[in-house]
């Protein structure tokens, strides 16, 4: 028997505590991640018994945040970055003040020194990706508007943090490090500053510039050498030696490197592909991920100080949701987009844990400050999904007991109703088109061409500022609420067309377009086949689904060629 075998020995009981705590986890009708996190603690140092490799499994944690960023990054583009940037930006960045000034006070209330006091708050104020893509992804929403909103405020979020973590060994002077060197100087401080915008600046440039002709090329030779292992094996090289590099040469984090390689393999046509061979290695990392925060936890903090974890609780659920759903509203969104970004926030993770041990480091933050970061970021991402479980509910007794709540939908909103001036031709007889994403796009050129009137229904504001600007008719909101598909003016449309794969938003849209306007024909999209039968099942309409259209498709130039080769010969 060899001596040295931690790694083994880690992954073996943490995958294997975590397959079990997870199992009894999700028969108490809880999500699998809280399993995972207890199989943490259960190995980590705070208990007793085996103690696995704690440095061993933080960088096994770092490469699960690698390639979870490298799979969002396969299914996102720089246009769905640059679509919710006017609400990403400025979201993040005073939500990121919010919440740390919320940390900050706390803090000083406890008698910390300010250094300390501002680290702790910043600690407070990044959620963690991982979590987040969890849950979008157990919701089915990591593609839709809320969801692109939701991961491209964590982007910013991510360059927020990049900065802040390359800073702070300059500012810790200035924050009363203990043991630091004498305060720098101003000018020291800008130079630090314009070098790391410099560089990352250089990072985002090279990829766009080179990773997004090399990535695709790379991918097409190796996918044309047929071998199924060298292509997986690519896809991961890529992602982690990406990431790898972009930290040595840019000092930008991991997450944010395997992000972008992610983004400009997603301009091949093997993206999809990619995107399925990488999924069960970033699963299995993505539970080490969690394994590994639980074993940094320490449980005694609960015993020594439970009221501070109170506060630390209370700060990450409820000062950051509020904060975040406040300004979603704020930017005229719905309350279902607030309530979703909010939810999402709502945890710390990987961000704050490289904050603490760095504010460690320089003496800005003591142990017993990152004990309870680890306890709020332990229990907020444990009850994480019971907030976004909680979204519907919330919604719906929001919307019965407050006229307020109904407004929220539909303020005076200048995109929630369509303008005085549009032509009233477009509003009789007209087509109701929901989504105009990339199958509605293909139906609105179409009924452009033959001159036949629609109005568009979208959720993303940017979208439908776009389609106003173009001279288009266009309303912003979710299409399962009444007031917008009203605003549509369905009750005089001929035909209503979703263009979104959401079976149970189109059961709602489809209600009650009926309501409103009992003749109208609904024609709707499905993804799979299980989702059209819902769909046909309550006979809500005329159902099509991709695969199958597809295959239709392609049968039918195949009959035509065939049949007109034979009339040939």
């Amino acid at each position: 028997m060899p001596h040295n075998v931690s790694l083994i020995a880690l992954i073996a009981a943490g995958l294997g505590l975590a397959m079990v705590l997870g199992l009894v986890a999700t028969r108490l009708r809880m999500p699998p991640l809280v399993g995972y996190l207890l199989a943490g603690v259960a190995i980590g140092p705070g208990t007793p018994g085996f103690v696995a490799d704690l440095p061993l499994a933080g960088q096994l944690a770092e490469i699960g945040v690698m390639l979870l960023m490298f799979g969002v990054g396969l299914h996102f583009s720089i246009d769905d970055l640059l679509a919710v940037r006017k609400i990403a930006v400025p979201g993040a960045v005073v939500q990121i003040a919010v919440a740390t000034g919320l940390g900050a006070a706390m803090a000083l209330l406890w008698g910390w020194p300010v250094g300390e006091s501002v680290v702790f708050g910043l600690a407070l104020s990044v959620a963690s990706t991982v979590v987040l893509l969890r849950a979008l992804e157990a919701k089915g929403i990591l593609d839709s508007t809320n969801g692109r909103i939701a991961v491209g405020w964590l982007v910013v979020e991510d360059l927020a943090m990049v900065l802040v973590l390359v800073l702070l060994p300059a500012l810790a002077p200035l924050l009363g490090a203990k043991g630091a060197a004498p305060a720098a100087d101003f000018s020291a401080l800008a130079l630090t500053v314009g070098v790391t915008l410099a560089k990352v600046s250089a990072f985002i440039a090279l990829m766009l510039v080179v990773g997004a002709r090399a990535f695709p090329r790379l991918l097409w030779l190796v996918a044309r050498t047929g071998s199924r292992e060298l292509f997986t094996l690519c896809v991961i090289a890529a992602a982690v030696g990406v990431a790898y590099a972009s930290a040595i040469l840019f000092d930008v984090s991991f997450a944010l490197g395997a992000f972008f390689a992610g983004m400009m393999m997603r301009k091949s046509e093997f993206s999809h592909r990619a995107a399925e061979d990488s999924l069960p290695l970033r699963d299995a990392f993505s539970v080490l991920f969690f394994v590994s925060v639980g074993m940094l936890f320490d449980p005694q903090v609960l015993i020594d100080a439970p009221f501070k974890v109170l506060g630390v609780v209370s700060i990450v659920l409820f000062g950051k949701t509020l904060a975040a759903i406040a300004l979603v509203l704020g930017f005229r969104y719905p309350l279902n987009t607030a309530l979703t970004v909010g939810a999402s926030l709502a945890q710390i993770g990987e961000f704050s844990f490289i904050l603490a041990g760095l504010g460690l480091s320089l003496g800005l933050l003591t142990m017993e400050g990152q004990n309870l970061i680890l306890a709020g970021a332990l229990i907020s991402i444990a009850l994480n999904s019971v907030l976004f479980a909680a979204i519907e509910p919330a919604q719906a007794w929001a919307r019965a007991r407050s006229a307020w709540a109904r407004k929220l939908d539909l303020r005076d909103d200048p995109l929630a109703a369509l303008p005085m001036t549009t032509d009233r031709k477009l509003l009789s007889n007209q087509v109701v088109l929901v989504g105009y994403g990339r199958v509605g796009r293909h139906i609105a050129a179409d009924l452009d061409k033959r001159r036949i009137p629609y109005v568009v229904a979208d959720s993303n504001r940017e979208v439908v500022e776009a389609l106003r600007k173009s001279g288009k008719a266009a309303v912003s909101g979710d299409a399962s609420d009444p007031i917008v598909l009203v605003q549509s003016h369905i009750t005089r449309a001929a035909m209503l067309v979703v263009a979104i794969p959401d079976p149970l938003a189109c059961r709602k849209m489809v209600d009650i377009a009926r309501k409103l306007n009992p003749d109208i024909i609904a024609v709707l999209r499905a993804d799979s086949e299980d989702g059209a039968s819902l769909l046909r099942r309550e006979k809500l309409g005329e159902v099509f689904v991709s695969e199958r259209e597809l295959a239709i498709g392609m049968s039918r130039y195949v009959m035509s060629r065939l049949s007109s080769d034979h009339h040939h010969g």
